[in-house]
């Protein structure tokens, strides 16, 4: 799992981007947003998912393995055919997939509405069109695939109200795509972050949002990740 020391080279590495004159497009920058103003109360069911698409999946998968609540963060890809869902060919951008990842939580310990504030703030930039930081391409897009009707429309009327309170510089580019199957990645992206917390990417673009998770969703870090490794694909 990442550790302090490994955060703290993340944010040396910050520093010296700001210093080169980088700034923020090197690495999202994590922004303070409300949460939304409709939501599911906690449930007595003990699982539900949802599948979130934001740039590179070793990023998404790294923040959502330290939400408390979370029981599995899987990366893989959705949008597309079941023939094309492998790296090799959902790197092209012509397979309709994106990077993804699948969350399962317990709905009595994390909401979906936690879950999309957490993704908006720190996750990705979800005003990025087809793209994150150094990424380009329709795989990289800002998608949610919801898992059903009430999904979907808690989803729509958190970004209407994302907008309409201009909680980010632009305008939010996030779609919704319902009834795509989710499918599993190469068991070589699977807790990428964790088994490669000095890889240059990594420190430079996913360590600092993990690290925006814990300073600015205190009560929902947990400090060691859900790691598929653990919990199977």
């Amino acid at each position: 799992m990442p550790r302090l020391p490994l955060l703290i080279a993340g944010a040396l590495v910050l520093a010296a981007a700001w210093h080169l004159g980088l700034g923020p497009s090197a690495a999202e920058t994590a922004r303070v947003i409300p949460p939304p103003a409709q939501d599911d109360p906690a449930e007595p069911a003990a699982t539900a998912s949802i599948v979130l698409a934001g740039g590179c999946f070793w990023g998404v998968q790294g923040v959502y393995q330290h939400v408390q609540g979370v029981t599995s963060a899987v990366s893989g890809y959705a949008g597309g055919a079941k023939e094309t869902a492998s790296y090799d060919k959902v790197t092209s951008g012509r397979t309709g997939h994106a990077e993804a990842v699948r969350i399962v939580y317990d709905p009595r310990k994390v909401t979906l509405g936690q879950l999309l504030q957490i993704y908006f703030s720190v996750a990705h930039d979800p005003t990025q069109l087809n793209r994150q930081g150094p990424d380009v391409g329709t795989q990289y897009r800002s998608t949610i695939f919801p898992a059903n009707e009430r999904q979907a429309s808690l989803a729509k009327a958190y970004i209407d109200q994302l907008d309409k309170a201009k909680a980010f510089p632009g305008k939010i580019v996030t779609t919704l795509e319902a009834g795509q199957t989710f499918y599993p990645a190469e068991a070589y992206h699977q807790d990428y972050m964790t088994l490669n917390p000095r890889q240059p990417y990594i420190v430079f673009h996913d360590l600092p949002k993990v690290e925006s998770l814990q300073r600015l969703f205190p009560a929902s870090w947990r400090a060691d990740p859900v790691l598929v490794s653990k919990t199977g694909m």
